[in-house]
């Protein structure tokens, strides 16, 4: 029924997008793939609760960084934290929504979710071409007892500047260092081998139609499409399952006090059962609003979602912000001001 609702949803969201600043009564906004599942939930509430309309696109954090650069939206969405100077370079501010888990996926004929244990050096392995098949003896020694099957592994990753990218490239940097310097962390990287599928739904669709295939996507779309994913090892060396509760772990320890600019990555992080591919997903305003009204209707909206919206983010398994961080980008929205100098947040 989710899946249905999301997917209806976000077809009416797509096919209402505009490409210049949105008329009143609505606000347009372009990027990531990885929340929008949760916008396209709390973009329904919102609507029936006050009347006012939001089209998202989800394009890519790519797309959403170059819609907001150049004025086509009211706000871009994006998975990749720009660092504070990128920011001010462009004259943005930045704040974040929710949390959640991206997750390695497989199409593994008979194998049920969580029956497949990876690690992260095997997972860079895998991306990079050196494990070719899934009964190599690296994935064996981690798999004791489970019969690996004897099928060519075929690589599937985003064919679009990818924040989802970013974060995925970034942690098999931390895991292994021939991908850091052979291939490194960005929104889009040259892949050694596989097959692009464009957004979580793109990489999604492959991995279900190609048998011995793997991707990588927010657990919303895993879980959605009822997709096997394997269980990673955390810091501790353990093997979890990717869950709302470990996302949760991963994000225990956030420092947003300390992050100019709300920058902050949660990848690897210490703590019981933190799933190590984890991260906060942004979005992107301009400081200076040429429409003091419209830009207010966006911080309306958002302000909305951090009280109304964190039971449709459990919903779909994206971790909540606490409410002391909720309360910081509420003030960081005081930056964000009209022609007239004054904040358009009141």
């Amino acid at each position: 029924m989710l899946k249905i609702l999301g997917a209806a949803l976000s077809a009416a969201l797509i096919a209402g997008v505009a490409t210049t600043a949105s008329a009143a009564g609505s606000m347009s906004g372009a990027g990531a793939t990885f929340p929008a599942p949760v916008y396209n939930k709390w973009a329904e509430a919102y609507k029936a609760a006050t009347g006012t309309a939001l089209n998202y696109q989800p394009i890519g954090s790519g797309g959403g960084i170059k819609q907001i650069e150049a004025s086509t939206v009211d706000f871009g969405a994006s998975d990749k934290p720009l660092k504070v100077e990128d920011q001010q370079a462009n004259g943005l501010v930045m704040f974040p929504t929710v949390i959640g888990g991206i997750v390695p996926v497989m199409n593994l004929p008979g194998f049920k979710p969580g029956a497949l244990k990876l690690t992260g050096p095997q997972l860079a392995d895998i991306y990079r071409g050196a494990i070719k098949k899934w009964d190599d003896p690296l994935l064996a020694r981690t798999n004791p007892g489970v019969k690996l099957p004897n099928l060519p592994i075929t690589v599937v990753h985003r064919s679009d500047g990818s924040g989802t990218t970013f974060l995925f490239t970034s942690f098999l940097s931390l895991q292994a260092e021939h991908w850091r310097t052979e291939v490194g962390a960005n929104d889009s990287v040259q892949w050694p081998v596989g097959l692009g599928g464009k957004g979580n739904d793109g990489v999604a669709a492959f991995v279900k139609q190609t048998p011995g295939s793997i991707g990588y996507v927010e657990y919303a779309y895993a879980k959605q499409n009822a997709m096997t994913y394997a269980l990673m090892q955390d810091k501790a060396g353990q093997f979890i399952a990717p869950t709302a509760q470990n996302f949760k772990n991963a994000a225990a320890n956030a420092k947003w006090t300390n992050a100019p600019g709300f920058y902050l990555l949660l990848l690897d992080q210490p703590g019981k059962d933190a799933w190590p591919i984890t991260g906060a997903t942004f979005i992107l305003m301009h400081a200076k609003q040429t429409d003091a009204a419209k830009g207010a209707e966006v911080l309306k909206f958002f302000d909305w979602a951090y009280k109304n919206g964190d039971g449709a983010a459990d919903q779909l398994d994206y971790v909540p912000l606490p409410a002391n961080v909720k309360d910081l980008i509420r003030k960081s929205w005081s930056k964000i001001v009209g022609p007239d100098g004054k904040p358009v947040y009141k």
